[in-house]
């Protein structure tokens, strides 16, 4: 794949990127930017199924003020913006049928005129689109142009699921745990990652990513086995390693794994142990935890930990943490 990226990079044909959500379709067109002679100039990303229809032609080619309603001032399209560099369109199976229309004639032209503009600006732009849909279907089913597709795919890449390259799992997992590393980080045995190239990984290398940034918010410290993985990966099916350690009234409950047998201490001779005490510091500990791993984003702790954001908030608040967030 990595001799296929620099090949394709010497050139300036458009390239159709295929393959399932998750499995890297935007790393490969940064990866032939960044390769190519266009890398000094922008590369521009836009997600053609997120915008919604009304929108999408602004977006691409950009308007004129008083273009239409709400048009307040001049804006500059991603045509525009990716001038002398690439412009990447993913989920290009899910744009509208007139504006692939629209898209093929400035494919085939390399000219770009604003909505309420009357003057035809010349672009020079490398196309990198992605899909993770069968276009072939997609135009059996008249909702994607032939010829459109003719134009994209000069140069098609499949991008392969991560069950179809499970060697590299664990080169996946060193990868993660050096960009999310920090002191709380969660080793991986051989066991575990043994366990790793056994799934199926539906949701591909970001089902992985998430899967190594979770292990290292909720067994940081920890070396990972077997039955861990297991629990991280919801197949357990018990209340074996994994505690419920905090039920908050609102239908969320929040796992914790269960310390490691030669951690737990002994037990304080027949003394009475306060409970709700222990479990409010690991609860304090988690959360300080997974905020250091947010950089202090109150949303983004909250979905490291499975929780609303409202009740961590909460719990913040229980804490006095939020007097430092």
């Amino acid at each position: 794949m990595r001799g296929l990226v620099q090949r394709v990079a010497r050139s300036s044909a458009s390239v159709l990127i295929t393959g399932p959500s998750g499995a890297g379709k935007e790393v490969l067109a940064r990866s032939i930017h960044e390769e190519s002679d266009r890398s000094g100039k922008p590369f521009v990303a836009i997600n053609c199924g997120a915008i919604p229809p009304e929108l999408i032609e602004s977006e691409l080619f950009g308007h004129e003020r008083g273009a239409f309603t709400g048009a307040h001032a001049r804006r500059i399209g991603r045509f525009e913006e990716a001038d002398g560099g690439t412009l990447f369109l993913d989920e290009i199976g899910d744009m509208r049928f007139d504006m692939q229309v629209k898209l093929l004639r400035v494919l085939e032209d390399r000219l770009v005129t604003r909505i309420g503009g009357s003057a035809p600006m010349s672009v020079d732009v490398r196309i990198i689109s992605a899909t993770h849909q069968d276009l072939g279907q997609a135009i059996a089913g008249n909702r994607f142009r032939q010829d459109l597709l003719f134009r994209l795919g000069v140069l098609p890449i499949k991008a392969p699921p991560l069950s179809e390259r499970v060697e590299d799992v664990p080169l996946l997992v060193e990868h993660f745990q050096a960009v999310l590393g920090n002191g709380f980080r969660a080793a991986f045995s051989v066991t575990a990652l043994d366990r790793l190239q056994e799934h199926d990984w539906p949701g591909n290398v970001r089902e992985l990513r998430n899967l190594v940034e979770r292990a290292n918010v909720l067994f940081g410290g920890s070396t990972l086995g077997r039955a861990e993985v297991d629990d991280l990966l919801g197949c357990s099916g018990g209340a074996g390693t994994i505690e419920t350690a905090f039920d908050h009234g609102d239908d969320t409950i929040v796992p914790f794994p269960a310390r490691p047998a030669a951690a737990v201490p002994d037990w304080p001779g027949r003394s009475p142990i306060n409970l709700k005490e222990l479990l409010e510091t690991l609860e304090l500990e988690r959360i300080q935890m997974a905020l250091d791993l947010a950089d202090g984003v109150v949303s983004e702790a909250a979905r490291l930990l499975t929780l609303k954001r409202t009740t961590l908030i909460e719990k913040m608040r229980k804490y006095a943490l939020d007097r430092c967030a």
